[in-house]
């Protein structure tokens, strides 16, 4: 198994913590110089050898075998296949940022023999397990409550707030103190703008990707690839310096959909959003996060810019799948242009999302969307109480909108489901 994350967002804690399961474990990390360099001196059967010898464990007997930052041997990664097909007793976990970068340098990746699950920053939902478990059965509410949402909104937007990076987290429900996490936050964003010019192709790349991390949260919703945030780099040279960082999981492209039906393709040639690693850090880099104390609503904050990433980063981590990323549709005609906030795929059909509150007559792009869909149902993300209305669109097309809280980006499925079968 392998859990594949950008750093920072707790893999080698969810691997460690599950190691304490095994009366035997070895753990590894190869950043390390001298465990590193086991996979370069030893073949398979030897390195088991050494590894159950050092550590005074009888041979052939189970064993859980931990091996962090993986990507820095291509060796171990080829190793894995083996691991699975002959020492079965030995119980293998991965961890590894930056994978893609390391997957370039091995033959073959052995597929159908290694387990991937997808580590993102810590979610709403097990935020609340950790700070509010008590509110748990109020969020697992299908729909939501009044009661519910009351107690839930709150904490929302304190998440909202802080983000998910597990050690900000820990320090500040500890402290208590936003400005003095404010370090772990410049720390974070440092660390991952080192690693990120580590693997610039020229000096050049490294240029651009020094000016997208230190100005890209000041531009607006969808970016240009060209002249990129009042620069003059070329559209090449930022594209291909964004793919860098899509492989590093630092900022991520959500791209456009231009049709209402399955399935959602990505129109590459439409203007992108990013989408950065986790919403405590956008806000830190903003330097926003005094304003959002208090917040009653995040739709009517930056004109939704921030519940629009914290929605999307909800949806991606409710996926559990390495990279996952919603679309959102766009129709651009002239004089005609209309844009709705994310897709939700699910079930071999695409649901429009619009994120803002108001009434059904500022849904014009929902509506529009509708019209063009064959499906009868649309949903609408807010800081109100849940709610299922008949609308009716311009063309007089009858469908129900599902007026949900956007605390629960992440059961977005169920409600469809639910909704299909009737509240």
């Amino acid at each position: 198994m392998i859990l594949r994350g950008a750093r920072q967002v707790g893999k080698s804690y969810i691997a460690k913590t599950f190691s304490k399961t095994y009366s035997q474990k070895i753990l590894l990390n190869l950043e390390k110089t001298e465990d590193a360099a086991l996979f370069e001196k030893y073949q398979l059967e030897d390195l088991i050898d050494f590894l159950y010898s050092k550590n005074k464990y009888k041979k052939n007997t189970e064993c859980f075998l931990f091996i962090d930052e993986i990507q820095e041997s291509a060796k171990a990664l080829q190793m894995l296949r083996f691991f699975y097909e002959e020492h079965s007793y030995l119980h293998v976990m991965a961890a590894g940022s930056l994978l893609e970068f390391a997957l370039d340098k091995i033959e073959s990746f052995p597929v159908g023999r290694v387990q991937q699950i997808a580590v993102y920053p810590v979610s709403f939902e097990e935020y609340l397990h950790t700070v509010n478990p008590e509110l748990i059965p109020y969020y697992q509410e299908i729909p939501c409550s009044n009661v519910g949402h009351d107690l839930l909104m709150p904490v929302f937007h304190q998440y909202t707030l802080l983000g998910g990076m597990p050690e900000l987290l820990k320090t500040y429900l500890i402290s208590k103190d936003l400005v003095s996490s404010e370090k772990i936050y410049a720390d974070l964003w440092q660390g991952y703008k080192d690693d990120s010019e580590k693997y610039a192709k020229n000096p050049t790349d490294r240029k651009v990707l020094r000016h997208i991390l230190n100005y890209g949260q000041f531009e607006q919703d969808r970016i240009k690839y060209e002249g990129f945030a009042n620069s003059n780099y070329k559209s090449r040279e930022v594209s291909e310096a964004f793919q860098s960082l899509e492989m590093a999981k630092i900022i991520q492209l959500i791209h456009p959909i231009t049709s209402t039906h399955f399935p959602p393709i990505p129109n590459l040639k439409r203007s992108p959003r990013m989408q950065y690693i986790d919403t405590g850090i956008l806000n830190y880099l903003l330097g926003i996060q005094a304003d959002m104390i208090g917040i009653k609503d995040l739709s009517d904050f930056m004109r939704g810019k921030i519940v629009q990433h914290i929605v999307s980063q909800e949806m991606i981590s409710s996926k559990m799948q390495f990279n996952y990323k919603p679309f959102f549709w766009v129709r651009e005609q002239l004089n005609a242009n209309a844009e709705i906030d994310l897709i939700l795929n699910y079930k071999n059909k695409i649901y429009p999302i619009e994120i803002k509150s108001g009434t059904k007559g500022r849904l014009r792009s929902l509506m529009q969307f509708m019209d063009e869909s064959t499906l009868d149902i649309g949903i609408r993300l807010s800081a109100n109480y849940f709610s299922k209305e008949e609308a009716k669109t311009i063309k007089q097309k009858e469908f129900t909108l599902l007026n949900i809280p956007y605390f629960h980006a992440a059961k977005l499925e169920l409600y469809v489901e639910v909704g299909c079968q009737g509240l």
